[in-house]
């Protein structure tokens, strides 16, 4: 199977498998992660297969979905790939992908290291910031019945990976615990040109928010 046939072949599995997702992490989310890794990857020297299957396959089943399981996406994908006959050196450097693409808390440390890894990765954070990152968080908190924000609850930047996935604290406080500390962990130039507009946008909308809050504007 050709590469531009397998990847056709990928993107109606993963249409399929997410039909029902949260709006969050839908189809739509994959696929503006696979735009942003392919402009990202055009100033990359990389490998491009790898680089659209890693983003094509990331939240192929998310664990916060599935009960905490962080097995399932990998089993999933290299399933898929396995039934496509994909070369083995190709489906382990995807699952390797998406075993270490996440945030966790932002203490966890990549067990794997690849410039693939590294465009997919900032491609998916890319999605995290900017309008698109600020409709997910609240899209997501509407999900999880999440106060919008409390005044009386400090957002904790330093939580331990267990904490961070079992964190329930208002939405606001979701953009000082992992969103605007994304801007600062980007790997690739192109990344972090983009990131930094989309990390302004925020900045702007968190002073709108709160003045609207105080009911200064």
């Amino acid at each position: 199977m050709s590469d531009s046939a397998l990847i056709i072949k990928t993107i109606a599995f993963v249409k399929e498998k997410l039909n029902d997702a949260e709006g969050g992490h839908d189809w739509f989310h994959i696929e503006r992660v696979f735009k942003n890794a392919l402009l990202i990857a055009k100033e990359t020297e990389c490998d491009l297969t790898v680089v659209q299957l890693g983003a094509l396959l990331h939240d192929i089943a998310d664990s916060k979905f599935h009960n905490g399981d962080e097995t399932i996406g990998p089993k999933t994908a290299r399933a898929f790939l396995e039934a496509e006959n994909v070369s083995e050196d190709i489906i382990a450097h995807v699952v390797n992908i998406i075993e270490n693409i996440s945030y966790k808390g932002g203490n966890f440390e990549r067990k794997f290291s690849s410039v693939e890894l590294d465009v997919v990765q900032d491609a998916d954070r890319l999605d995290a910031i900017g309008a698109i990152g600020v409709a997910r968080a609240f899209n997501y908190g509407g999900f999880k019945n999440r106060a919008l924000y409390n005044p009386e609850i400090a957002p904790v930047t330093n939580m331990t990976k267990e904490e961070y996935k079992n964190n329930n604290a208002p939405t606001i406080n979701h953009f000082y615990e992992k969103l605007l500390l994304l801007k600062d962990k980007m790997n690739t130039q192109k990344g972090k040109e983009i990131a930094a507009e989309r990390h302004r946008f925020m900045e702007t909308f968190l002073a709108q928010f709160y003045a609207e809050w105080e009911g200064l504007k």
